[in-house]
């Protein structure tokens, strides 16, 4: 990875409104064991998670670790990475296509392929991210959307929208983009 962030990068980065500094006036104030998705950073900063971190398809283990990451941005729910020796990577298939994101770089996606089902690019890893992200290389993430997820037992719900991946719990309090009338946050 060349330290070079390129220019659609740089462009993405300048566009957001909140950064943390700030909570908004609309957002929820967390209660006891919770934060607010409004005191996260932007730029997004990477930190080590605690519990134990599950993905599973019907009775099928996906991923299982204590070795998670977490990335946590301004208005959204933390996105979990998990690395790929704790990933059961013989029911995963690296589909075409990938996506950008302004802070981590390029993504590539994966299906979960168990016995006759397929479910179409549910993960993504960054197999080149730029810094200070590089910790999350080639670790994966899933939409809780698609795939069983839980956080310390807790079952994860989908960040809103159907876009983004983070990885809602009852430890955090928004609202949370992805929400009808959130594009600019």
């Amino acid at each position: 990875m060349t330290n070079e962030i390129p220019a659609w990068a740089r462009r993405g980065r300048g566009h957001w409104k909140h950064t943390g500094a700030e909570r908004p006036p609309f957002a929820v104030e967390p209660g006891p064991r919770q934060e607010s998705v409004w005191d996260y950073p932007r730029p997004p900063r990477l930190e080590e998670m605690e519990q134990t971190v599950e993905v599973r398809h019907g009775d099928v283990v996906i991923a299982s670790t204590d070795r998670a990451l977490r990335i946590v941005e301004t208005a959204s729910a933390p996105t979990v990475y998990l690395p790929p020796d704790d990933v059961a990577m013989e029911y995963l298939r690296r589909v075409d296509g990938t996506s950008r994101c302004e802070w981590k770089g390029e993504a590539d996606y994966w299906s979960v392929v168990v016995g006759s089902e397929r479910l179409d690019r549910v993960g993504w890893s960054y197999p080149d991210p730029f810094p200070p992200f590089e910790a999350v290389k080639d670790h994966l993430s899933f939409y809780p959307a698609a795939l069983h997820c839980t956080v310390g037992g807790e079952r994860v719900r989908p960040q809103p929208g159907g876009f983004y991946g983070g990885w809602v719990t009852d430890a955090i309090v928004g609202p949370i983009k992805g929400e009808p009338g959130s594009g600019g946050w």
